[in-house]
């Protein structure tokens, strides 16, 4: 007889797919039998689909959460010589876009509690070199938006979201991703909208700014094979836009799951010596990950993992430590 506990892995996503199967399958076969399988009819849909779940005029699919991010920053004319704030806690491509433009990213510390890039200390990281502000909404909530707005708008300043783990996040009644020059999202199959491989999305209000990342992400093509910008190979294909619209559907309700066990893990670790994720009255939390800091964090961490039960360290390294930058 095993009396062992029944694991619990970090992330099921067999039991996601199970739920939604049939719909999967037939949305797959459907692309199979029209042999449409780069950008086209399914891509478009999921674009109108996505602006309008979350308030944006414009939404461009590209190939990753990562290509969001470098289109979005190739779009707004930074490169080399220029300098882009981002938060030194964060997951690396948010720094990695930067180098890949040409540009330098400029490390800026955390909030200890809310973890989105700190306004008070970016501004105090401010050149005549700076250019543009990342502010990441890292695990699902919101970045202190409105001081980072504010200090663009006081510097000329361009906002780029990385809202990669925050999709239907929202600051105030805004969603993540819509209130800065551009929004970055990803679709990896670990986010809350996740794809069965990589995938991503830009979103815009500005009619032109939309017009030149469409253009980016075919290598500059304006179409007929007419190209006016130096862009990259950076499509979304058909598959994984099918799969993402049937997601979509189901977006709302796994959110509410997922706030709902965020609030029952807060009930049962009320009075844990943990410290639990700070969720800011004016911010909508969508819970990427339910991140808790241990004061015997390696320990805590190999007393789960010999209970089966699934957990990770989000991040150990920050980026100004990673050895590319030093």
């Amino acid at each position: 007889m095993n009396d062992s506990p029944p694991a619990v892995p970090f992330l099921d996503l067999q039991a996601q797919y199970a739920a939604i199967r049939d719909e999967v399958l037939q949305v797959v076969q459907d692309v199979i039998d029209k042999q449409s399988f780069v950008l086209g009819d399914e891509v478009a849909a999921l674009e109108r689909e996505v602006a309008a779940e979350t308030g944006s005029a414009y939404a461009i699919g590209c190939a990753s959460g990562t290509d969001a991010l470098l289109l979005s920053l190739k779009a707004l004319d930074i490169g080399p010589e220029d300098e882009v704030l981002v938060p030194v806690f964060t997951f690396f491509s948010t720094a990695g876009a930067v180098c890949s433009a040409g540009a330098k990213p400029v490390f800026v510390d955390i909030e200890p509690e809310g973890l989105g890039m700190d306004p008070s200390k970016a501004e105090a990281r401010l050149s005549p070199w700076t250019r543009a502000i990342i502010p990441v909404h890292l695990f699902g909530q919101c970045a202190d938006m409105e001081s980072l707005l504010t200090l663009a708008r006081d510097y000329g300043l361009k906002i780029i979201e990385d809202a990669a783990q925050a999709i239907g996040a929202k600051y105030r009644d805004k969603v993540a991703g819509t209130l800065g020059d551009t929004g970055a999202l990803s679709f990896y199959p670990t986010k809350n909208l996740g794809g069965y491989g990589d995938g991503g999305m830009i979103l815009t209000q500005d009619e032109q700014r939309a017009a030149k990342l469409k253009m980016l992400r075919v290598h500059g093509d304006a179409g007929g094979y007419d190209h006016r910008l130096v862009g990259t190979n950076s499509r979304l294909d058909a598959l994984q836009a099918a799969i993402l619209r049937v997601k979509l559907r189901h977006l709302a309700q796994w959110t509410a799951l997922r706030r709902q066990k965020a609030h029952t893990y807060r009930e049962l670790l009320a009075d844990s010596p943990v410290e639990l994720p700070v969720e800011r009255p004016e911010r909508y939390h969508v819970y990427n990950l339910f991140v808790i800091r241990a004061p015997r964090r390696d320990a805590l961490r190999e007393y789960l993992g010999k209970r089966g039960i699934g957990c990770n360290v989000y991040y150990p390294k920050p980026l100004h430590l990673q050895e590319c930058f030093k």
